[in-house]
């Protein structure tokens, strides 16, 4: 079981403020599914290919192309719903997004407004404090994303890269469950790692495979427990949104200074007004991009080219059946079953290779022996030499050897890190170093006895401090491990320590 508490949310009160006010943000995520091709055609969907070369005449929107809906993407879709808890329909539309743009061929967008494919849902949130909010979803649905304007290769042209157009994109509509920028990071972050489980979307923002639109709007306390009441939005105030955030760290600042900007309006005797803004970083501040536009202004209407949607139930059951263990039922699993710590089962489960790699060194072993080798040793070194898991030189077999070897006593802890150095710096497999290098640790209590011997006899005034002060004898301890180049049990040195300074 996760040791958490599940709390409602708590108002973000703003600094600087003459009045207390409340944040109230709700996210519209577009994940990028992860397919080999487009929602409506064979192009492929790599990144970063040669511009213009992954178009099909389709996504180029030449004249009497039909769009041809691909299954994978719609199961792919599904398979977000259920990991999320959500409800999935049965029956879904497409409708079309009217409006103009340099990298929309067809002067539309294909997407769904009516009818998604996939309804209400939740995302479990944990804070990092012991608590957890539930972030409700409204809605997953399915749609066509733009292709790129270029501005920056001629001083005087635009360029336009038709590669990203058609891919498939699923936008995950929250309701305005959440109360802060932390807890904005916070479900972004735990949404990524859902879809990475579920292998839907890699979560890649700095490609754009991930990205938000951030609805940021101000209130007087007790207004949002009124929405909760009449669910009537008129209680939080005008909401203002933030355009195409691919970055947790930006996200959480653009929400702290436009929440700032609307606050100094409205206690200077303005009012917000509802519109879609851009974030800048580097001066802080957040600026018109455009008035907001609501679903009238785009003159949605069905997709005259693309049937209904109808999927049947038992397909939707195979898939289900099919899902991965997610990150929930993962931490609670190894906490229960290695007896990890709730941070130490966070860490191991952020991501699915390191969880992997975890689960492969602990098996038949110590599970938090081998936690801490994972978490302190191995990720340690990985990130200080900006390294990937999944690049790791020491394998899961060899970083459950060392965790083998200290537990049987052949090396101790502190060993193991200079057999772990070897280890990770050439390959060497960690029994065969401990042998060749002589770095087996002494565990003959005679030898130990006489190191302990003569440390004593070559210390008098020591001993007598010792005697005085037992806790002085962690230096006799010191000695030993040193004169025996740190190949000495520290267990049975210890104990024989203690039992020469009683006399």
């Amino acid at each position: 079981m996760l040791d958490l508490t599940y709390d409602t949310p708590k108002p973000k009160r703003i600094a600087g403020a003459k009045d207390d006010w409340e944040l109230v943000i709700g996210m519209e995520v577009h994940a990028q599914v992860s397919s080999n091709a487009k929602l409506f055609s064979g192009a492929s969907t790599r990144f970063g290919a040669e511009p213009n070369s992954n178009v099909a005449f389709v996504d180029a929107a030449m004249p009497g192309m039909l769009p041809v809906i691909n299954e994978f993407c719609v199961e792919q879709a599904v398979r977000t719903g259920l990991g999320l808890k959500a409800k999935i329909n049965l029956k879904s539309a497409f409708d079309r997004k009217n409006y103009f743009y340099p990298d929309l061929p067809q002067g539309y967008q294909i997407s769904q407004l009516y009818e998604p494919i996939v309804g209400e849902g939740e995302v479990l949130v944990e804070m990092g404090d012991g608590t957890a909010r539930l972030v409700r979803v409204e809605r997953i649905h399915m749609e066509q994303d733009a292709g790129k304007s270029i501005h920056d290769m001629d001083p005087s042209m635009s360029f336009v890269d038709l590669n990203r157009t058609g891919v498939c994109l699923m936008e995950i509509v929250s309701r305005p469950d959440i109360r802060g920028p932390e807890e904005a990071a916070a479900y972004l972050g735990k949404l990524r790692q859902i879809l990475r489980y579920l292998g839907t979307c890699n979560g890649d923002m700095q490609s754009g495979a991930m990205r938000a639109d951030v609805n940021v709007s101000v209130c007087r306390p007790g207004a949002y427990e009124r929405y909760q009441e009449t669910q009537d939005f008129s209680h939080l105030g005008t909401r203002c949104e933030i355009k195409n955030m691919n970055s947790m760290r930006f996200i959480q600042q653009a929400i702290e200074v436009e929440a700032r900007r609307q606050i100094a309006i409205i206690e200077g005797g303005g009012e917000v007004v509802q519109e879609t803004r851009l974030f800048d970083p580097d001066r802080q501040e957040t600026r018109s991009m455009r008035s907001k536009e609501e679903a009238h202004d785009y003159r949605y209407f069905p997709d005259p080219d693309l049937l209904p949607l109808e999927i049947e139930q038992a397909w939707v059951d195979d898939i289900a059946a099919r899902l991965p263990e997610l990150p929930d039922a993962k931490k609670a699993r190894f906490i229960n079953d290695f007896g990890l710590s709730d941070y130490d089962a966070s860490v191991l489960t952020a991501d699915l290779d390191s969880a992997g790699y975890f689960e492969a060194t602990a098996k038949g072993r110590d599970g938090k022996m081998a936690a801490n080798w994972v978490i302190n040793e191995l990720f340690g070194r990985l990130k200080k030499d900006d390294r990937d898991i999944t690049e790791s030189p020491v394998s899961p077999d060899q970083l459950g050897s060392i965790v083998d070897l200290i537990a049987s006593d052949a090396i101790s802890g502190k060993i193991g890190k200079d057999v772990f150095e070897i280890c990770y710096t050439t390959g060497r497999d960690p029994a065969e170093i401990v042998e060749t290098e002589g770095m087996k640790q002494v565990t003959d209590t005679g030898a130990i006895e006489q190191a302990v011997d003569e440390i004593i006899a070559a210390n008098p005034d020591q001993v007598a401090k010792a005697q005085e002060n037992p806790k002085l004898a962690g230096w006799f301890v010191g000695q030993v491990m040193k004169a025996t180049g740190g190949k000495a049990n520290p267990k049975a040195v210890n104990q024989i320590v203690a039992q020469k300074l009683k006399g």
